[in-house]
């Protein structure tokens, strides 16, 4: 194995405003993660990802960033930021910041010069251009439709001219084009570098990169004339270009770890052209091919009886991307991020909270690649199942969706039904740290409200003290993928899928003296698994007893999962 730390790191994802509150105003903070690093060191995790803390009027929950040289007062200041890195450097844990460089907050004061003056510099930071002037109006440039379900264009009030905004309105997008925008970004990078920081997770990586012809697309168009075609922002062959300008005017001169962020539209093939230990410009890519495997994106029309694991493409995916980059470019492993609802609520079951709880981390931990925790995961948190919709009202993307399908006809119940299976903001909920008031993280309101299943035990001070909960089960299992020989052969050793085409069971084998093997039924009722080998050890299992009989035929109970290892 080669010197890069990350490969012997456990990642862990703090969204820090529902983190820990430090200072009880009901937003998390700086000093609440500080407040918590013997807590992370003690679960194992050595590497922090730490979600946007840049100044921002928070349109977008911090992702709308105003000033790249300013922490957002609502989580401290820079010296709140330089005593965080000093102290987990202390503990031998890694940071990695949130960095945007798709786009800014309009709050931004390049933004705000751009409208003031449109023959300033500033005005070129950002992509500006003239609407289309019909006989019904000015229209947008294109029909672009952007991510936030609106289109991709807002008029400048006063001008004929539209600014590109494929996220919120109040998220103008750069212009990568530029190279006086491309060094202020340089510059703000190296600023945090020197100053001790690990790293970054490089927010919206993939849609740096805009088609500049600026031509309508040719895709279905929606009843307002909008046609949703990422092929226009993202990944497009100008991007691999801007991150060669990256690695070569910042990332070269660092020890520091870079991970992408490139949605679920970037191909393993593109992935490795931007990562490869050859000519690579960043570290790893997360994407988002197994978040959804369930059918639960877009699935207004569905019940909840509906949405069930596709446990095979689970598994394809997941080999998909191995078979290509294994040897040639590290991978991240996570189930869920910020953006996504809570694993326990999409691939595992809240009635088998423990069970599921474990057989997702023991199935997670040892694939290819360095894993990633989402904050709570390691609780069982789950989805925060609100009862009103203006619960969701502190996401605009889940704001703009509701207001989108009340349009369409949809009924509150069933819109309800479908965020609380969807919405991004079930992964936003404060950290349970005990059954007090707020779940213990703040004595004021939270800005998103707390899952009220903290009370029946699912917090971290109840957790501690029982020996079989999901606290305890994640501390070992994290233990044992750090054991530097376990660590080697999951990194080093070939990785192949037991039994591909078994539509409940994931199970795959890690090659070695002495075969690993993961054996996890995701399903809420017992299956069936053949079993050929001998087993020589049993490092996790989240069970109390194996059941199998004189026919090599593994009995799995709901969600059981082993880790072995076998002959």
């Amino acid at each position: 194995m080669d010197e890069r730390w990350w490969k012997s790191s456990i990642g862990y994802i703090i969204y820090p405003q529902s983190f820990n509150d430090s200072n009880n105003d009901g937003i998390g903070d700086l000093r609440g993660i500080e407040e918590k690093l013997d807590y992370l060191k003690d679960l194992g995790v050595n590497l922090l990802w730490i979600c946007p803390i840049f100044d921002s009027p928070m349109d977008d929950n911090g992702y709308d960033v105003s000033d790249y040289y300013k922490i957002n007062p609502l989580y401290g200041d820079m010296d709140d930021l330089k005593r965080l890195l000093e102290e987990a450097h202390k503990r031998d844990i890694r940071i990695l910041l949130d960095f945007v460089l798709n786009h800014t907050s309009s709050e931004h004061p390049w933004f705000k010069k751009a409208l003031e003056d449109p023959t300033s510099k500033e005005a070129s930071y950002y992509i500006i251009k003239e609407g289309k002037k019909t006989k019904k109006g000015l229209l947008p440039p294109n029909n672009w439709k952007g991510f936030f379900s609106t289109s991709a264009w807002e008029r400048i009030e006063g001008s004929d001219k539209f600014y590109l905004h494929i996220f919120s309105k109040k998220m103008p997008d750069l212009n990568w084009e530029n190279p006086l925008l491309r060094e202020e970004i340089y510059k703000a990078m190296r600023f945090y570098l020197d100053m001790g920081v690990d790293g970054f997770r490089l927010d919206a990586i993939a849609h740096l990169a805009k088609d500049t012809t600026f031509e309508d697309s040719k895709n279905e168009v929606d009843e307002n004339g909008l046609a949703y075609d990422t092929s226009k922002f993202s990944n497009r062959k100008e991007l691999y270009h801007y991150l060669e300008l990256l690695k070569e005017n910042v990332f070269s001169h660092y020890d520091c770890l870079t991970v992408g962020e490139a949605g679920g539209c970037i191909s393993p093939e593109e992935s490795l052209k931007m990562t490869s230990y050859k000519a690579g410009s960043l570290n790893m890519n997360f994407n988002f091919d197994t978040v959804w495997n369930n059918g639960n994106f877009g699935s207004i029309d569905k019940k909840d009886e509906d949405i069930k694991t596709d446990v095979i493409s689970l598994k394809w995916n997941f080999m998909h991307w191995y078979e290509l980059l294994h040897g040639k470019s590290d991978m991240p492993l996570y189930w869920c991020n910020h953006d996504h609802p809570r694993v326990l609520s999409q691939y595992g079951d809240p009635l088998h909270r423990k069970e599921s709880a474990k057989m997702l981390i023991s199935t997670l931990l040892f694939l290819y690649g360095t894993p990633f925790i989402y904050q709570g995961d390691e609780l069982g948190m789950s989805n925060a199942n609100y009862n009103s919709l203006e619960d969701f009202f502190v996401d605009v993307s889940s704001k703009n969706e509701i207001e989108a399908l009340l349009k369409k006809g949809y009924d509150e119940k069933q819109i309800l039904s479908y965020l609380n299976r969807t919405s991004r903001v079930n992964a936003r909920t404060p950290m349970q740290w005990s059954n007090d008031k707020n779940a213990g993280f703040s004595d004021a309101s939270p800005r998103v409200k707390v899952a009220r299943n903290y009370i029946y035990g699912i917090n971290y001070e109840d957790e501690k003290e029982v020996w079989d909960s999901v606290y305890n089960f994640y501390k070992y299992a994290i233990g044992v993928r750090k054991n530097p020989m376990i660590n080697e052969q999951v990194l080093s050793c070939k990785l192949r899928i037991e039994d591909f085409n078994h539509p409940d069971v994931f199970a795959y084998i890690h090659d070695g003296y002495e075969k690993l093997m993961v054996i996890s039924n995701m399903r809420n009722y017992k299956v069936y698994f053949t079993f050929y080998y001998n087993i020589k050890d049993i490092l996790l299992h989240n069970y109390e007893h194996v059941k199998l009989d004189d026919r090599h035929v593994l009995a799995l109970e709901p969600y059981e999962s082993l880790v072995l290892k076998i002959q």
